[in-house]
């Protein structure tokens, strides 16, 4: 099975068992105007363009395990450039592992899988001290968070005690265990999945820790053209246990991440554009179909967000049309519907839709 990934919200149908090369075709939900422009026309801070074309790059390598679902590899791809985290929402069956897996394949650094449990316990996840017979005393042994992309499978079945073993991890990118503070590797992207249909011994996610991901990307079953795209790939002999075998490599070394991430905090961020990013959130907090709107952290999440978007797409700056593409994914998780709302059925994304048609963009 693949996987189908849009952003976080109503996004453009996928393109079919062949990946879409240009960015601006991943996470789309408002306002899809913003297209990749000559870097050589854009006045700005200066940036690798070597660089930058690897990470445009990135995306189509990934499509080499993975067929369509632009925006799921986007969605990660803007997590990468921002140092965040994503929160995966989908049925079990639609390959989120084999996008993560993906996605390390690419990169060429190292993934784990943690398949979440009831009787999992907070040491299982950051490490513990165990008595080394050798040297008669305690040693730190690491857990699975150490590495650099770590997937936490159905995180909702574990009890939030667990759940918040990762909290430090994900904001700090350090653990401290027995007093001693210690860094995880550079990079690090936690990809969290949840099942929403299943409920039984679940545990919610409580705000503070869905406040950390950077990027919520609802997964629905693919469409009929992409699921024959599958079946096709697997009736010639695809192999998800062996990506090499489709041609999957490294595109991107870890040095170039990082000049890229470098790169994206200079994005150009004009005052119209951060006020207006303001007055979308502010406007959260006074809807009412929201008892909870986005915080200045959620701000701050999607002013990244909109950089990195930008960066992909060959610009130096930002403009309203980044902001309008992003804030779904970056949003969506950080508001509550109030209750009169859900018993109506009303959607998030339908509220955030609103709100960013009520707020007068800069011109």
């Amino acid at each position: 099975m693949t996987d189908t990934t849009p952003g976080a919200s109503p996004t453009p149908e996928p393109a079919g068992s062949t990946p879409a090369p240009s960015p601006a075709q991943g996470i789309g939900a408002h306002g899809a105007d913003a297209q990749a422009v000559d870097p050589q026309e854009v006045d700005g801070p200066s940036v690798d363009q070597d660089t930058r074309a690897d990470l445009q790059r990135l995306s189509t390598e990934i499509h080499k395990g993975v067929v369509g679902q632009d925006a799921a590899v986007t969605s990660l791809v803007v997590a990468l450039l921002c140092r965040g985290h994503v929160l995966l929402e989908g049925v079990p069956g639609v390959a989120k592992t084999l996008l993560v897996r993906s996605l390390a394949a690419a990169l060429d650094v190292r993934m784990r899988r943690v398949q979440f449990t009831p009787d999992m316990m907070p040491g299982d996840i950051t490490g513990s001290l165990i008595y080394d017979n050798t040297t008669s005393d305690l040693v730190f042994r690491e857990g699975p968070v150490f590495t650099n992309l770590l997937l936490a499978d159905e995180i909702n079945r574990t009890p939030p005690k667990t759940q918040s073993a990762l909290l430090e991890a994900m904001e700090e990118r350090q653990v401290t265990v027995d007093g001693a503070s210690r860094p995880l590797p550079d990079p690090f992207l936690v990809i969290a999945t949840q099942n929403p249909l299943e409920f039984d011994g679940t545990y919610t996610l409580p705000e503070a820790q869905l406040d950390r991901f950077l990027l919520k990307a609802v997964m629905p079953l693919p469409d009929r053209e992409v699921e024959v795209g599958v079946l096709r790939r697997h009736a010639d002999g695809f192999d998800t246990t062996d990506l090499a075998a489709m041609g999957l490599g490294p595109v991107v070394d870890v040095p170039s991440l990082h000049r890229a991430q470098q790169d994206v905090s200079q994005v150009v961020a004009e005052d119209p554009v951060v006020q207006y990013i303001v007055d979308v959130c502010r406007a959260t907090r006074r809807s009412p179909s929201l008892s909870l709107g986005v915080s200045p952290r959620g701000a701050i999440a999607l002013l990244r967000t909109s950089r990195a978007w930008a960066y992909l797409t060959g610009r130096d700056f930002i403009t309203p049309d980044d902001v309008k593409m992003m804030a779904p994914a970056t949003l969506s998780h950080r508001v509550r519907l109030t209750t009169e709302s859900e018993l109506e059925g009303t959607q998030v994304e339908s509220v955030l839709a609103a709100t960013l048609a009520s707020v007068p963009v800069p011109r």
